[in-house]
């Protein structure tokens, strides 16, 4: 049975995985981005979905990753084509989450599966989903990481069924948000039917080392987001957590190591960076997206259109 760290705990777990990464794979030649197909998520731009597209197409990232509203704002008919004129591959759907609560009258498998639906009408390629944690901040059973694997494989079972693969994401909040419950999660799941999302600054936030997941989970990492985190004060004004999102190459996680690691498994596959809002309000989401494109250019490698 995991706990629930305190606070103090959880800031120096954070700072001890990003010095154990940084010492393990500080020496190694620069890795590259070669084989790697970039996204971006649209909810860095709210529920400004047609503004995302735009604005990520514009940047040069080839993919996208929508949340729920773009459940309203288009049908799949209308969706399909204009991602296709903008050259831009619907990447996954944020499907929302599941509760182990709920019980069989909830529906929220068939709501899930309907979201699938959508993906893959929409020419989509992936379902994402997590799953509740309340109240929070509790300790997490082992039972309920079990149960919540059965749950994942009765769901990937069903979008299998559609042609839609589903990406378990490991976040803050969840039952997953250390890594050894995400371990015992995924080891009650079906590994044919539930994959992983792996998020870099989630699993560095919930006390991991991300460049050792990619490779713990190479063969279960359906896709990534690159995300990465500060630090920031305990009693900043509004905060639940003691950091939060930035830009890529302004924060915590060492990317050096996590294309390391993916270089050593030859990840060939999507890799969509995340940012939840604007950090600095100076900056427009399409100003975020062109740091996050340019720190991957110019460290990596990364090829985008000119």
């Amino acid at each position: 049975m995991a706990a629930h760290t305190s606070r103090r705990d959880f800031i120096a777990g954070f700072g001890a995985a990003a010095l154990s990464t940084s010492s393990l794979f500080g020496q190694e030649h620069q890795p590259t981005a070669q084989g790697i197909e970039f996204g971006y998520t649209a909810m860095t731009w709210g529920k400004d979905e047609r503004g995302a597209i735009d604005d990520i197409a514009a940047v040069g990232f080839r993919g996208i990753q929508f949340r729920g509203e773009a459940l309203t704002e288009f049908k799949p008919a209308e969706l399909h084509p204009l991602l296709q004129q903008k050259q831009l591959t619907f990447v996954a759907l944020s499907s929302g989450d599941v509760s182990l609560d709920a019980g069989p009258e909830s529906g929220q498998i068939e709501q899930h599966v309907s979201h699938a639906k959508f993906v893959k009408d929409a020419g989509g390629l992936y379902l994402q989903i997590l799953d509740q944690l309340k109240p929070y901040p509790r300790r997490v059973t082992s039972d309920e990481c079990k149960r919540l694997g059965q749950l994942l494989t009765e769901l990937g079972k069903r979008t299998a069924d559609i042609g839609i693969p589903l990406a378990y994401h490991n976040h803050l909040n969840t039952i997953s948000e250390h890594p050894e419950n995400l371990k015992l999660v995924l080891e009650s799941s079906d590994p044919k039917y539930v994959k992983l999302e792996l998020d870099t600054a989630h699993y560095l936030a919930g006390g991991g080392d991300p460049a050792h997941a990619i490779t713990e989970y190479k063969d279960r990492l359906l896709f990534l987001h690159l995300k990465d985190v500060i630090d920031i004060p305990l009693n900043t004004p509004g905060a639940r957590y003691p950091f939060k999102f930035v830009e890529l190459g302004r924060g915590k996680v060492n990317f050096t190591a996590v294309f390391t690691a993916l270089n050593k498994i030859n990840y060939r596959g999507w890799a969509v960076v995340e940012l939840d809002r604007v950090p600095d309000k100076s900056r427009t989401p399409k100003e975020c997206a062109t740091i996050s494109r340019d720190y991957l250019q110019q460290k990596f490698g990364a090829k985008f259109p000119a």
